[in-house]
């Protein structure tokens, strides 16, 4: 039985994701998600010591699970495909990479944005990367990807595309 384990283990790291990132939600967040829950046990207070820590624990619940949701989606390539979010993306579908500083991936999400372009967008991650979509049956420009290793996720990328052409 450890035998098995172990082959199934070594199987699954041969296959391993070349890159994954989850855009998780600031550590801030969190202690907001606290407070949140603070003030839902101050506004329950005239009604008791039950109640006011039902509001901390259930607004603080309430909130940390908004962060959590907020701060979930990933960012993988797996085989011949980008998946961001919800979007699947086969990478021969894809063209150049565009690694965007913190000055250019503003500039991307404000004025220079297309409202047709697939936006992975997180504002407390400064940087990104634009990839462009070479599909002509897709009406999506680009993808814009909030991502804290532009690099790795470009040379990710690349790899797949170039495993799979």
């Amino acid at each position: 039985m450890v035998c098995g384990s172990r082959a199934k283990l070594g199987f699954m790291q041969l296959s391993a994701t070349p890159y994954e990132e989850r855009l998780t939600a600031p550590r801030s967040w969190w202690l907001i998600s606290f407070l949140v829950g603070v003030s839902f046990a101050l506004i329950l207070l005239p009604f008791g010591t039950l109640p006011l820590l039902g509001g901390l624990v259930g607004g603080t619940a309430a909130a940390a699970v908004v962060a959590s949701a907020y701060g979930s989606p990933r960012i993988r390539v797996v085989g011949d495909s980008l998946i961001a979010g919800e979007a699947k993306i086969p990478v021969a579908a894809l063209g150049e990479a565009q690694i965007l500083d913190a000055e250019e991936a503003r500039a991307w999400r404000t004025y220079k944005a297309d409202t047709r372009a697939f936006l992975l967008l997180r504002a407390y991650i400064p940087t990104a990367l634009r990839v462009e979509v070479t599909d002509p049956q897709d009406p999506t420009p680009y993808l814009y990807l909030s991502t804290r290793e532009p690099e790795k996720l470009a040379a990710a990328i690349e790899a797949a595309r170039k495993a799979h052409a």
